[in-house]
């Protein structure tokens, strides 16, 4: 009896490869959940890293995967699954530096002038992946707060991952991974573990507080109380088709404060985009 059952665990334990047909039909869903792009390329990419579910689950067949994702309790239990394992979580602290430092050295200054009373500034981090983008605009923030009496402010960080969003609500990283944060503000800004064998910092609780984490798919209709003075949307539309690009800028724009400002990724463009956005840098744009 022992045997047939590991034969039965062997049999389950490879699945079968995946057909065209099976990945046209979660390509074309995970596009219309997620916007992101599933091209013929990304065949081997899905099929391994869809792969490890199936295991998990013992199904032998993408199919079979399909079927039970696309059910009642396959929607529900599995699309967080389904959401790590076809999203892209690269990030570091203080990516693209060059937004940072115009941030404080001129677009806080100009964010003083229009208020001269002061008041909080509002930021939303859009794909914020595991937490660094938003904890390095927060150490930017509070060091612009501690020379400016008034200033305030509040980020919302926003991922459709629920386990990078965990992992950014820890705000646990390793050292060798906060090495781009500059000298002063890791000695400031980081906590270290007792048992230094491990190599890990975490965020002080004043950063931490600043930040509200949130999981939010932005193909789906975004709701806010309130407009935003910066977005970050920075290395998210490269995977997405060039009309749902200009249709989340589109949306985006209605959440910025005229005066606002956008940022995208260096590789990123609203080239040809009709959009309420006009172009101050390269890849920072300000509500108009």
């Amino acid at each position: 009896m022992n045997e047939i059952q590991n034969a039965e665990d062997r049999r389950w334990s490879v699945p079968r490869p995946m057909t065209n047909k099976e990945f046209k039909s979660l390509g074309e869903f995970i596009q219309t959940e997620f916007g992101i792009k599933m091209p013929p390329a990304k065949k081997t990419m899905l099929e391994s890293r869809l792969g490890k579910r199936l295991r998990s689950l013992n199904m032998a067949s993408f199919d079979e995967y399909k079927e039970y994702l696309f059910s009642l309790k396959g929607l529900e239990l599995e699309m967080p699954h389904l959401v790590d394992a076809v999203t892209t979580n690269k990030t570091d602290f203080f990516r693209e530096a060059h937004h940072f430092e115009i941030l404080y050295n001129e677009l806080l200054p100009e964010w003083m002038e229009e208020h001269p009373s002061g008041g909080r500034l509002m930021a939303w981090c859009a794909g914020c992946s595991n937490g660094k983008e938003p904890y390095s605009l927060a150490m930017v923030l509070n060091e612009f707060a501690l020379r400016h009496q008034h200033f305030d402010y509040q980020i919302l960080a926003t991922d459709i991952s629920r386990q990078v969003l965990n992992e950014a609500q820890r705000a646990v990283y390793t050292e060798q991974g906060a090495e781009l944060i500059p000298g002063q503000m890791r000695k400031k800004y980081l906590l270290r573990s007792r048992d230094r064998k491990r190599s890990l910092v975490r965020i002080v609780p004043e950063l931490r507080s600043r930040v509200s984490f949130r999981e939010l798919n932005l193909i789906q209709d975004i709701s806010f109380r309130e407009k935003m003075d910066l977005i970050f949307c920075r290395n998210v539309i490269i995977y997405f088709e060039r009309p749902v690009q200009e249709a989340l800028f589109r949306k985006l724009s209605k959440f910025i404060e005229y005066g606002g400002h956008l940022f995208i990724g260096h590789s990123e463009t609203l080239s040809g985009m009709d959009l309420p956005l006009k172009q101050i840098r390269p890849t920072i744009y300000k509500r108009i």
